[in-house]
């Protein structure tokens, strides 16, 4: 039987930033990366800004120019990248070990589900490369109308700390698919196993160049990313304030198309019917407790109906009772550490500022205590909450659930919606004519019914309503979105 468990000091970690196929270390400061599960420091990477930046982006353009990416058949392109997910499956523990070692997800389950739909995704991008293109339009008989689709040329991608492997798959997947070249800025807090993935598209036959790593800081190197006037289109996943940071700087510097995947506040709505209240309580504690809340679609709201507020309680806290710390190298661990000190003392401020507004703590509330050193924030339930308490208003992004009950279906609906944010929402009912009209009626982009949590099918794309973003990542619309269309009309009278 495999074993996954592994000591993190004898992980070796790629070096420096990865700019034209190679590792390149330049002069200025490093950043110390620190384990979570026990806050010690382990690795360095460079603190790169518009040095690294423009070095990345010089290396796109001119791989682009000699190496015919773009140009290339895209089933051509497509092999490449089935190439390359076949080089991550071989390496697959590799990945799963660096995965952990930096940050909050367990190696066991890194290995079991972040890897594979990582390897998935590039694949499903592979698999699509050849199957968009443009339209012909319908124009008088004398001439012919038609719409081209093209690359852009260098992609900007800002990717986060909470699934380092599958954000990076989300956003270079369809950029490559596309033809075009990628510069992406990893996490500064998780950034090495998305430098192994690097390397090894170049052994997959991706030419160097089309896909360079820069490491730094968002107000640094993202910044740079996204200022930079030969970028033509710019990928971030991250915070709400992040990312209306973003549009000012585009709008400052540049105008260029931009997608963007924000913050969530994710209601888990139960009706009065549900079939199986254990499977109900199920996907609610594996919404909230999944990377220990660290997910922005992560489902924080539980809005039930009042007579099931009971029953369903009692089993959520009988589920997440048992729930304990374990460091990510661990095979056996299956609870997440919060990403630092700084994340959980922030968690437990809005969980306290909760409270002092009335609302009452059900279970959990503050750390762990233990022999770790990391930030094991426990599993928390705050019932007597209301739309203005800090933890329904608030993207805690931990492990928090609050409890809102209601009586009719008009109410529960109007409980589910939130007044900022529209990234996720789960139904729970057997009445499918109610799950639809609840469907019609919540503001997200992603709507789970009976179940809380994406698939394997990567052909159903994600995004988000109001302030949680702009554009879809995943299905046909990535990689449309990593296309610009021209229109074409031919006379021939």
């Amino acid at each position: 039987m495999l074993s996954l468990g592994f000591n993190p000091t004898g992980v070796i970690l790629p070096e420096g930033h990865f700019i034209d196929g190679r590792a390149q270390w330049l002069e200025g400061r490093r950043i110390d990366v620190l384990r979570p599960s026990d806050g010690v420091p382990f690795g360095q990477v460079p603190a790169g800004g518009e040095e690294a930046v423009d070095l990345a982006v010089a290396s796109a353009i001119q791989a682009l120019a000699t190496s015919g990416w773009a140009m290339r058949p895209p089933r051509e392109r497509g092999r490449v990248l089935r190439r390359w997910a076949d080089l991550m499956e071989v390496h697959a523990v590799e990945l799963a070990q660096l995965e952990a070692v930096s940050s909050t997800r367990p190696v066991t389950g890194a290995f079991n589900s972040d890897i594979p739909a990582t390897i998935e995704a590039i694949r499903f991008f592979g698999e699509l490369a050849d199957k968009l293109g443009g339209d012909v339009a319908a124009t008088r008989r004398d001439s012919l109308g038609f719409v081209a689709s093209e690359p852009y040329g260098v992609i900007g991608a800002i990717a986060p700390w909470n699934f380092p492997l599958s954000m990076m798959s989300w956003k270079v997947g369809p950029a490559l698919a596309a033809g075009n070249a990628v510069v992406l800025k990893p996490s500064e807090l998780t950034p090495f196993s998305t430098v192994r993935a690097a390397q090894l598209a170049i052994e997959a036959g991706l030419p160097a160049g089309i896909l360079n790593i820069v490491h730094g800081f968002g107000h640094e190197a993202g910044a740079a990313i996204v200022r930079h006037p030969k970028i033509a289109k710019v990928s971030f996943t991250g915070s709400t304030r992040t990312g209306a940071a973003i549009m000012a700087d585009i709008a400052a510097t540049g105008i260029k198309p931009l997608t963007l995947e924000l913050g969530g506040k994710s209601p888990q709505l139960v009706f009065e019917h549900v079939d199986d209240l254990r499977h109900t309580a199920d996907c609610i504690v594996r919404g909230f407790t999944s990377n220990a809340g660290q997910a922005c679609v992560a489902g924080t709201r539980l809005v039930v109906h009042e007579k099931l507020l009971e029953p369903l309680v009692e089993t959520i806290i009988e589920m997440i009772t048992p729930m304990s710390p374990s460091v990510t190298w661990d095979a056996e661990g299956t609870y997440s550490p919060i990403i630092s000190k700084k994340q959980a003392y922030r968690i437990d401020s809005l969980v306290t500022q909760s409270v002092e507004r009335g609302a009452e703590i059900l279970l959990g509330g503050g750390m762990f205590d233990g022999p770790h050193e990391g930030a094991f924030y426990r599993p928390t339930l705050l019932h007597r909450v209301d739309s203005d308490t800090p933890a329904v208003r608030e993207e805690l992004f931990g492990p928090v659930l609050t409890v809102q009950t209601f009586r009719d279906e008009h109410e529960g609906i109007a409980l589910a919606a939130h007044p900022t944010y529209g990234l996720a929402a789960g139904v729970h009912t057997s009445n499918l004519s109610q799950a639809m009209r609840a469907m019609r009626g919540i503001a997200a982009g992603t709507v789970w019914i009976n179940r809380y949590n994406r698939s394997g099918d990567m052909v159903i794309p994600t995004g988000g309503f109001g302030q949680s973003g702009i554009g879809q990542d995943l299905g046909r619309q990535a990689v449309e979105a990593n296309l610009r269309h021209k229109s074409v009309l031919i006379d021939f009278a």
